[in-house]
């Protein structure tokens, strides 16, 4: 085989040093970027500063429950608002002795979007909202194939409903007050399965890939106008709804989870919220071919769906 021609192989080596020098350059930009936020960040744009309240949705357990009392412990008071009245008043009672602020309950049922956000607006009349999170939620009880989803128009109702709906609905009606002071700030709680389309749970990752998108657009048109949105897209949280029980490095508890993502705030517009599973999202999304991610969540979520059928079938 002829040697390529002097000036083409100058061409080439002029190339890799362009490339060479793009990744490091983009390499140290990440670092800058990752020590700015997990060894500076502080979360100080979030408190009474921007807003005496804070609006809580799915606010009875894990990370809504701990934005919730977070938000508490740095002053502000608080709105939850959740389907259960008796949980609620739980909730609102720990958190008015334990940090000495006001907190007011909506019980609302999100997966009835007709019937409740007359109720809600009502509730949250006169209020100066600084903060909202859109924290309220639902996921498959197991992994499943989409046509194999029990009950799934009802199903794929309830997902759209509770996760897409309730987000753009509580954003209308909380960013026209936040708009008149020209402050506050909006937490839309995706997951990192937004990241990348997740087989076996296909309908809620795609809802969840709606919240990021949304909250990415929205910080566009409103972050010239004093409003900050943030996208936040946890992996594993040791939550009643990931049903993992035993807090770990990488499944960390809501408290650890929630405090480490308000730092971030008004440094990402779009986070993990939480450094190692901000790792994690920078392996997957730099490293990894998605069709190979995807394959990955393929077989782990059959593994799961199995185990989960074969325990059913038992009892």
């Amino acid at each position: 085989m002829a040697a390529l021609p002097v000036p083409c192989a100058d061409f080439f080596w002029y190339l890799g040093v362009v490339a060479a020098a793009w990744w490091g350059v983009r390499a140290a930009w990440r670092l800058l970027s990752g020590a700015r936020v997990w060894v500076l960040g502080s979360g100080a744009q979030v408190g009474p500063r921007i807003g005496k309240w804070a609006v809580v949705t799915g606010a009875t357990d894990g990370i809504g429950k701990a934005y919730a009392e977070e938000l508490a412990r740095r002053g502000m008071c608080i709105v939850l608002i959740s389907r259960t009245k008796e949980k609620l008043d739980e909730v609102a009672k720990y958190i008015q002795e334990k940090f000495k602020v006001e907190t007011k309950v909506i019980a609302a049922d999100f997966g009835k979007p007709a019937e409740i956000y007359d109720h809600i607006a009502a509730g949250l009349k006169g209020l100066e909202i600084g903060v909202l999170v859109n924290n309220v939620g639902i996921a498959y009880e197991y992994p499943e194939y989409f046509l194999d989803i029990p009950d799934l128009d009802n199903t794929l109702d309830k997902l759209i409903t509770v996760n897409i709906t309730s987000v753009c609905k509580m954003t209308r009606l909380v960013l026209p007050g936040m708009l008149e002071r020209s402050k506050g700030v909006i937490l839309n709680i995706s997951s990192a399965s937004a990241m990348y389309p997740i087989p076996l749970l296909t309908v809620y990752s795609a809802t969840k890939a709606f919240v990021d998108f949304f909250s990415r657009g929205l910080h566009a048109e409103y972050k010239s106008k004093g409003v900050t949105v943030q996208s936040v897209l946890p992996f594993y949280v040791a939550t009643k709804m990931s049903k993992i029980r035993k807090p770990t490095w990488d499944k960390p508890s809501p408290e650890d989870y929630v405090k480490s993502a308000l730092n971030t705030v008004g440094l990402q517009t779009r986070t993990n919220g939480y450094l190692p599973h901000a790792i994690m999202g920078w392996v997957i999304e730099s490293l990894f071919p998605q069709c190979l991610s995807m394959k990955l969540a393929m077989n782990g979520n059959k593994g799961l769906r199995s185990r989960f059928l074969k325990k059913a079938k038992k009892n």
